[in-house]
C-alpha cells in the first residue's frame, strides 16, 4: 500500500533546503571579498592613484 503524501512537511523541507543553499551562498560571498586585502588598493590605482599619493 502506498504511502499517503504529506505535501506540506516535503514543502517545508524544500523550503529549508533552499535557505540552506541560500544563505550558504550569501556567507561565502560576504566572506570572499573580506579575504582579498588588495582589492582595495587594484580599485584606487585604476580609479586615478592612491590616496596619499595625491600631494
Amino acid at each position: 500500500m502506498p504511502r499517503k503524501p504529506n505535501y506540506r512537511f516535503e514543502r517545508q523541507e524544500r523550503d529549508r533546503a533552499k535557505a540552506a543553499k541560500k544563505a550558504a551562498k550569501a556567507e561565502e560571498k560576504q566572506k570572499k571579498p573580506a579575504s582579498d586585502g588588495d582589492n582595495a588598493e587594484d580599485a584606487a590605482v585604476l580609479n586615478g592613484g592612491l590616496p596619499h599619493e595625491s600631494d
